[in-house]
């Protein structure tokens, strides 16, 4: 009996990004099962009866990675990466648009506890927009000092990715994941607690 081997993805995304049409014909499938997978992830920490359901975060984030020119592909991890910053930039601009709806067009000031809890967002639709627009832009600050670190909040929070998944996404070990994550969150907290006394 023989077995056939899966198609290699860093192979057919680097092909693709070298113009190679048949090999995003090819990459496709394999591409949208991962970004269901990311899409699913992020959607379960959304609230109920969210506008955007998971098949429509796929094909947007499908749409605009299509749609981007000049990304050398470096592997899967990269493709996660690129792919869950993607979905991140869909979800906080869905979220800033509730929130400035909501409020006429001004965002309104949240209070932050002094930790981030990443399992416990507002439960109300409005504070949950406004939460995550809040923590989209601390971040960004945060990717600007050091980049691994607002990475794997990225992959861990809004992608939803296991330490593991992430220490193989961002090609480093189990405890720089766990460590970053700690020192992030805890950047992060302080960081969301100083912009809401400003």
């Amino acid at each position: 009996m023989t077995t056939t081997r899966p198609p290699d993805v860093t192979a057919l995304l680097r092909a693709w990004s070298q113009g190679d049409r048949s090999a995003l014909d090819r990459l496709t499938p394999l591409i949208y099962d991962e970004l269901r997978y990311l899409a699913h992830r992020y959607m379960r920490r959304e609230r109920g009866g969210h506008t955007l359901q998971t098949t429509g975060l796929v094909s947007e984030a499908f749409m605009r990675l299509v749609d981007v020119k000049g990304i050398d592909w470096q592997d899967r991890a990269h493709f996660l990466a690129v792919s869950a910053r993607i979905m991140r930039r869909i979800l906080v601009e869905a979220a800033r648009a509730r929130a400035s709806a909501k409020r006429g067009g001004g965002m309104a000031r949240v209070e932050h506890s002094t930790a981030v809890d990443f399992d416990a967002m507002p439960a109300t639709p409005r504070d949950r927009a406004t939460e995550l627009c809040a923590l989209d832009d601390a971040l960004d600050a945060l990717a600007r000092m050091d980049a691994r670190r607002a990475q794997v909040i990225e992959l861990r929070f809004f992608g939803g990715l296991t330490v593991e998944e992430t220490a193989d996404v961002l090609k480093v070990s189990r405890q720089t994941v766990l460590r970053d994550w700690q020192l992030a969150r805890a950047w992060l907290a302080r960081e969301l607690r100083r912009r809401s006394t400003m």
